[in-house]
């Protein structure tokens, strides 16, 4: 496939603007065109070791679920090691993408593949997404009437406004007389601007509507997930499904206040990766992550709830060969995908 074709078919699986913002996604790196794409290569963290496996393996595209670039890259040296990564990409005519929380975020995603590890239960997301599309522009609509005698004046200082959007006029007959029915979109900041406007004149101020526009929130989509287990299990029992379905020896385990490893788990709030900030707050018998800070763990505990941490990637690097099928399947089998053997969490028990 030709990599810009590959690029549109991989943004039709999960959206970018799915991720979060902060997040960086898509195509980071892209040899020169026209670039074709027989191999796709998968890893959760693109290092250096992996980046050489690629290049054995002949791949034309790397997909690497964490983002290699992350903080913005001042110049492309072999000085560091993510320096030597595009370097070395682009010597090699490798493009590299990735999806990252785009991932965490879509119904067939890193999240709900850790749910399985729970056996049998319902989930739905801690943090609901957002119809990314769906009201196109800004975050206030605000609609009023205006005469022919103020309506160029004011319709001239409005698209002074920085952050104004969609704006229309309409002609309507309001009380007898022939009016223009003014609508449009605006930012929160613009909102104050546009307000301070109409209230220099009390006759177009007691006319205006102001509406808050909402998108509306897409079905199993989101950031973590709040899973309702269909039969409670005992904590232990939970630690050996999780250990199971991760394929890891150990987990660390902190027992929440009043607990014990026979204590039943009905709900389990998780999060693949980093989940302290998306599972704080939720009510849960159960945390299960890749990591949390200490003082987030405290606070879980002094709650009643348990926590289990798996380390960062643990908790997603499993999903690759989930993600492997479901890729062939959505790309009509038309490049060989494959997963790296050599992408391993940097932690290990000692």
């Amino acid at each position: 496939m030709n990599l810009r074709e590959l690029v549109s078919a991989l943004n039709d699986f999960a959206s970018p603007a799915l991720a979060e913002s902060w997040d960086n996604v898509g195509l980071l790196v892209e040899p020169s065109p026209p670039h074709t794409v027989n191999t796709l290569f998968l890893t959760n963290d693109l290092t250096e070791e992996v980046m050489e496996e690629a290049v054995q393996k002949k791949a034309d595209l790397v997909l690497s679920y964490h983002p290699p670039i992350f903080a913005p890259l001042k110049r492309v040296t072999w000085k560091t090691w993510k320096e030597r990564l595009v370097v070395r990409a682009l010597e090699n005519r490798i493009g590299i993408y990735s999806p990252h929380t785009a991932y965490d975020a879509i119904p067939h995603g890193v999240n709900n593949w850790l749910t399985k590890g729970l056996g049998t239960c319902t989930s739905v997301p801690l943090h609901p997404s957002t119809a990314p599309s769906s009201p196109a522009e800004g975050t206030h609509r605000v609609e009023f009437c205006a005469d022919a005698e103020h309506l160029d004046a004011v319709l001239s200082k409005i698209k002074d406004i920085p952050e104004i959007s969609c704006l229309t006029t309409l002609p309507v007959r309001v009380e007898g007389e022939e009016q223009t029915r003014v609508s449009l979109n605006c930012s929160q900041k613009a909102l104050l601007e546009v307000v301070a406007l109409l209230s220099q004149n009390s006759l177009l101020y007691h006319k205006t509507e102001i509406l808050l526009l909402q998108k509306p929130l897409l079905p199993h989509t989101g950031m973590g997930r709040l899973c309702t287990l269909s039969e409670p299990l005992s904590l232990s029992d939970t630690v050996e499904r999780i250990k199971g379905h991760l394929g890891l020896p150990h987990v660390r385990l902190a027992l929440g206040a009043g607990r014990t490893l026979e204590s039943p788990v009905k709900k389990v709030a998780l999060c693949a990766g980093s989940g302290s900030s998306v599972l704080k707050g939720t009510e849960a018998d159960l945390y299960l992550t890749g990591e949390m800070s200490h003082h987030d763990v405290l606070d879980a505990v002094a709650n009643g709830i348990s926590v289990i941490l798996c380390e960062h990637s643990n908790t997603e690097r499993g999903f690759l060969s989930e993600l492997r099928d479901a890729l062939t399947i959505h790309l009509q089998n038309k490049i060989n995908i494959i997963v790296s053997e050599k992408d391993r969490d940097p932690l290990q028990v000692a």
